[in-house]
């Protein structure tokens, strides 16, 4: 399995933008333009649809920019494809199944009591 080097970019280590390279809207989505890395992003998938990379930053665009429906469904596509191992900044080594896990619990909304 290849492995990739992530950043979290949501509370929680929730999706994460790769850093091997431009082509992955790691530096785009570091510096906060989010349209730029989504850009980017989407004409990266055209060429690569499978890669869980391009499919984890771009679900941490959609959900940095309010798009959870949208960031769910690229976690759930990332979840349904072979995993790949992924080396974190803490030096951590998480599959994208993990990471896209815990994205999905990240999105999931809070149940609070009224009563």
């Amino acid at each position: 399995m290849r492995g990739m080097m992530i950043l979290g970019v949501i509370a929680g280590l929730a999706a994460a933008p790769a850093m091997a390279g431009e082509r992955t809207g790691f530096a785009s989505i570091r510096a906060g333009d989010l349209p730029s890395a989504e850009r980017m992003l989407v004409a990266e998938r055209r060429i690569y649809p499978n890669r869980p990379e391009l499919m984890l930053n771009l679900a941490a665009v959609y959900q940095q920019t309010g798009r959870s429906m949208a960031a769910a469904s690229l976690y759930r596509d990332v979840l349904a494809r072979p995993a790949v191992t992924m080396d974190m900044p803490n030096g951590a080594v998480r599959s994208s199944h993990q990471v896209a896990d815990q994205a999905l619990v990240n999105l999931a909304p809070t149940a609070i009591a009224t009563r």
